[in-house]
């Protein structure tokens, strides 16, 4: 059986200024599972959920951030590892 990976949906990407940080937890879902925090980042005023065994992240409001999310129901999750700082390349080579 081939399977084929053109039928898949893109990730989505979201870019913006991050606006509003919550975070809620630790959450732990079973036995032996490790603590996890749920953030609610707003970006650009729209909310998405991001889950991390980290209770602070690497970015802070007023950052311009990028990311892969998918939707999940009514709610926007952002894929693990996938949440940076925007670098304009423009301004790169400037702030070295």
């Amino acid at each position: 059986m081939q399977r084929s990976f053109q039928k898949r949906k893109p990730k989505l990407e979201g870019r913006g200024v991050l606006e509003n940080i919550s975070t809620d937890g630790p959450h732990s879902d079973w036995l032996g599972m490790p603590d996890y925090y749920i953030h609610t980042l707003t970006v650009s005023g729209d909310e998405y959920k991001y889950l991390s065994a980290d209770k602070t992240l690497d970015v802070s409001e007023g950052d311009t951030v990028v990311f892969r999310y998918k939707e999940q129901g009514k709610e926007k999750r952002i894929d693990k590892r996938s949440l940076g700082i925007y670098i304009d390349p423009s301004q790169y080579m400037n702030d070295a």
